[in-house]
C-alpha cells in the first residue's frame, strides 16, 4: 500500500512538472484529458497531506464540527450551575409551601397518629433527598490516577492520551475520563460514576418518593383549593382574604409541580433500576446492544462480564454488605464508599470460558 501511494504520488509530480512547461496543444481533446487527469491527481495530493492509517471520513467530520462540540460542551458546563440553583429553588418552594399551608392543616384536623406519620415519613424523605442531592453534587465520580502506569488497561483515551481502565470513558464536558462513567447529569452539574452512582440513585429514588408523598397528601386540599379558585370569577365574589387567595395558589402550585416531577423523575428512576439490575451504566448499554448484534450475526452470544444476578447488583452498588445494612446504608444516610476502586472489576467469567467474549 506504501509503494502504491509513493508511485502515484512521484507520477502526479512528474504530471504537474510537465504541465508547468510550455507545450503544442494536441489533437482530438489531448489536453482536456490530461487535464482530467492532473485533476484527479491533484485530489490525490491534497488527501495525501491528512491520509494516515487512522483518518477517515469521520475523523474529517469531528474536525469539523470540533467547535460545535465546544460550543455545546462549555454551555452545559456552565447551564449545570443554572440546573442546580433552579433544582434548590424549587424544592425550597415545596418545602416552604408544606410548612405554611399543608402541614398546620395536617396537625388541627387529622388524628393523633396521622400527624405523628406525616411529620416523620415527611422529615425522613426531606433528610434523604437533601443528603443524597449534595453528596452528589460534590463528590467526584472517580478518575483514572495518571501518576500510576501500571494500571489495567483496555485501551487509551484519544482526549487525555491516558490509559484507560474498564468501564471508564471520557466526558467531554468534564474534560477528563471518568471510572465507570454513567452520563453526565446537568441536574448535577457532575457526572455519575463509581464514587457517586448510589448518590445519584439514591436521590432520583428519594425525590420520586417525596414528590409522590406530596402529592398524594395534598390532593384534597388541591382539589378545594381549585374549586376555590375556580369560584374566584363568580359574580359577586366571595370574600377571600389575601393569605387565603394565596394558599390555594400554593396548594395548586405544590400539587402540579410534585405531580409532574414524580411522573418525569420516576420513569428516570424506573431506566436507572433497571440498568442496575442488568449490570450495566447507560453508556454500557449502548455498546452493549451494538455488541449483541454483532455476534448475533457471527452465531454468538453475548454475555456481559459484571452481569452479577439482580439482587448482587443491588448490594454491589448500595454496598450492602449484611442485613443490617439495608437499613443503616440504603434507608438512612451514610457516607460509605462503595465497592472496589472502580479500576479492577470482578467479571463473572474468565477468559478461559469458551462463552467468554
Amino acid at each position: 500500500m506504501g509503494s502504491s501511494w509513493r508511485w502515484q504520488l512521484s507520477r502526479a509530480m512528474r504530471l504537474t512538472l510537465r504541465w508547468c512547461r510550455p507545450c503544442r496543444p494536441q489533437r482530438g481533446g489531448g489536453n482536456k484529458g490530461q487535464l482530467s487527469e492532473l485533476w484527479s491527481y491533484s485530489g490525490l495530493l491534497l488527501k495525501s497531506l491528512y491520509h494516515n492509517s487512522l483518518s477517515n471520513s469521520d475523523t474529517l467530520l469531528d474536525c469539523v464540527f470540533e467547535p460545535v462540540y465546544w460550543i455545546v460542551d462549555n454551555v452545559t458546563r456552565w447551564f449545570g450551575v443554572v440546573f442546580v440553583c433552579l433544582v434548590v429553588l424549587l424544592t425550597t418552594s415545596v418545602v416552604v409551601v408544606v410548612y405554611l399551608y399543608i402541614l398546620p392543616t395536617i396537625i388541627s384536623t387529622y388524628p393523633v397518629h396521622w400527624v405523628v406519620w406525616h411529620l416523620c415519613c415527611g422529615h425522613w424523605l426531606l433528610v434523604m433527598v437533601v443528603f443524597h442531592y449534595y453528596r452528589a453534587t460534590t463528590t467526584s465520580p472517580g478518575h483514572p490516577p495518571k501518576d500510576k502506569i501500571h494500571i489495567p488497561s483496555v485501551s487509551i483515551c484519544k482526549k487525555c492520551i491516558t490509559p484507560k481502565p474498564p468501564r471508564t470513558h471520557h466526558c467531554s464536558i468534564c474534560n477528563m475520563c471518568v471510572l465507570k462513567m454513567d452520563h453526565h447529569c446537568p441536574w448535577l452539574n457532575n457526572c455519575v460514576g463509581h464514587f457517586n452512582h448510589r448518590y445519584f440513585f439514591s436521590f432520583c429514588l428519594y425525590m420520586t418518593l417525596g414528590c409522590f408523598y406530596c402529592s398524594v397528601s395534598s390532593k384534597d386540599l388541591f382539589l378545594e383549593a381549585y374549586g376555590s379558585v375556580e369560584s374566584y370569577y363568580q359574580t359577586p365574589s366571595p370574600a377571600f382574604t389575601f393569605r387565603e387567595t394565596t394558599a390555594h395558589k400554593s396548594v395548586i402550585y405544590l400539587w402540579v409541580l410534585t405531580s409532574s416531577v414524580t411522573l418525569a423523575l420516576g420513569g428516570l428512576t424506573l431506566w436507572h433500576a433497571i440498568l442496575i439490575s442488568r449490570g450495566e451504566t447507560s453508556v454500557e448499554r449502548h455498546i452493549n446492544r451494538k455488541e449483541i448484534r454483532r455476534l448475533e450475526e457471527k452465531g454468538k452470544v453475548f454475555r456481559n462480564p459484571y452481569h452479577h444476578g439482580c439482587v448482587s447488583n443491588w448490594k454491589l452498588l448500595l454496598g450492602v454488605e449484611k442485613r443490617s445494612h439495608w437499613v443503616t446504608r440504603v434507608l438512612l444516610p451514610s457516607s460509605h464508599l462503595p465497592h472496589g476502586d472502580g479500576i479492577v472489576w470482578d467479571c463473572t467469567f474468565t477468559r478461559r470460558d469458551p462463552m467468554a467474549i
